[in-house]
């Protein structure tokens, strides 16, 4: 007997906003979040110094010494983004977290990198002196999921998805196909990352990074013929993944229906996309859902504004729905939030679904005529009424993900 998958609540920490009304105010104002950061003017050879990195926040007072001591920054953004998400549900007190009935589905690129740092630095002196108690903790790289599952006790699985750009969207497929399975109840899912020079430098070795240091505010440009490149962000967000029928049973408010998944590997090479493994990620998605491509009104592309990617991903989105569907990426205005980005552009597409309004890629001036002729939202939103959308990512490794949400009536 499978079950139907609700989400029930949704939070988050983004670039550009930590609450949907403040996120919704910043896509209506079609301005991205990139900044220039001086603070990486020390590091020689990075040639791209813009990232989007978050507003000030604080954790609230029962975010005690001891209870923090094994957090890094990015187990932070995961558990707060958690608890305003469980908050949202209605589940922040309630027995079923810590019934076993409850599990934590959570990822992140890496463990936070200062911890990392302090690690490699016992390497590089061959002193302990920078190791203490608690590093391994805070840059091991399931560091979010089991701080989540800590701080509030759950006792269910836990499933760790530390893969990149998917971290947060696998997450999500794991959550709903643990709950479709009556495997658990409830599933606390999303991905968090935390900003580093070092993910930039990544990129920069790839030549995958923007360089428009003194224009921030005219990249990352999906899809444009004059695209240079991605630039990075951090943030974190969390879905509360849920059965139906338990959710109507305690009045839950529902905000979206989760009714499929798929996630597909390349097998072909770590850091170059292969558009057919995207494609089948997606048509897999669909058949899980039982639809059509044509019933699906959106999509949340991947849009990273690399050559490569942007390329294979729109003529793989053009090759499963054989139209111009409507299509738009959220990386333009907060980065790519790496780990994060699944589970924060999985969030806003379903706030967009139930506001009937889809933001536009903003920069994106002239399509680049070698991606597919899809029908890229620009200059201003749109508003749609949709039943159904669906959000892609794909990591490095060869990691695909496809989610499709329907509309709660």
């Amino acid at each position: 007997m499978t079950h139907r998958v609700v989400i029930t609540g949704m939070s988050g920490l983004s670039p550009i906003g930590h609450s949907w009304p403040e996120i919704e105010q910043g896509l209506h104002g079609y301005q991205n979040k990139i900044r220039y950061i001086p603070e990486w003017e020390i590091f020689s050879g990075l040639n791209c110094r813009l990232a989007a990195p978050l507003p000030p926040f604080e954790l609230p007072a029962h975010y005690s010494r001891k209870r923090t001591r094994g957090m890094g920054r990015v187990a932070q953004l995961a558990t707060r983004s958690s608890e305003m998400a469980l908050e949202a549900a209605g589940l922040l007190d309630d027995p079923v977290l810590t019934s076993g009935r409850t599990g934590v589905a959570y990822g992140s690129s890496s463990g936070s990198t200062p911890a990392l740092s302090d690690m490699a630095r016992l390497l590089v002196t061959e002193n302990t002196d920078s190791v203490k108690a608690n590093t391994y903790i805070q840059m091991m790289p399931h560091t979010t999921a089991v701080n989540v599952s800590v701080f509030f006790g759950t006792r269910g699985r836990l499933i760790p998805t530390s893969s990149a750009c998917t971290s947060g969207s696998l997450a999500i497929g794991m959550a709903y196909e643990s709950v479709r399975q009556g495997q658990q109840t409830v599933m606390i899912a999303g991905g968090a990352e935390e900003l580093c020079p070092s993910q930039t430098a990544v990129f920069d070795t790839l030549f995958a990074t923007s360089t428009r240091n003194d224009e921030p505010e005219k990249t990352p440009r999906p899809f444009d013929a004059s695209r240079d490149g991605m630039t990075v962000g951090e943030g974190a967000a969390t879905l509360i993944v849920e059965d139906l029928d338990h959710a109507r049973a305690r009045g839950a408010k529902i905000q979206a229906e989760i009714v499929g998944f798929a996630t597909t590997t390349d097998g072909k090479h770590l850091t170059q996309p292969a558009e057919e493994s995207m494609a089948m990620a997606m048509r897999l998605a669909l058949e899980d859902a039982g639809l059509p491509a044509q019933e699906v009104g959106y999509v949340n592309a991947h849009g990273t504004a690399t050559e490569l990617g942007d390329i294979a991903e729109s003529q793989a989105t053009l090759s499963i729905y054989g139209q111009p569907v409507p299509i738009s990426s959220l990386k333009s205005y907060i980065g790519h939030t790496l780990g994060a980005c699944g589970s924060i552009e999985a969030w806003v597409t379903v706030e967009m679904l139930n506001s009937d309004w889809y933001a536009p890629t903003i920069n994106l001036e002239r399509i680049d005529p070698r991606c597919a002729e899809l029908d890229y939202i620009t200059e201003c939103g749109r508003p749609m009424q949709n039943e159904y959308v669906m959000t892609n990512q794909f990591a490095f490794g060869g990691i695909n993900t496809s989610l499709v949400f329907r509309r709660w009536q």
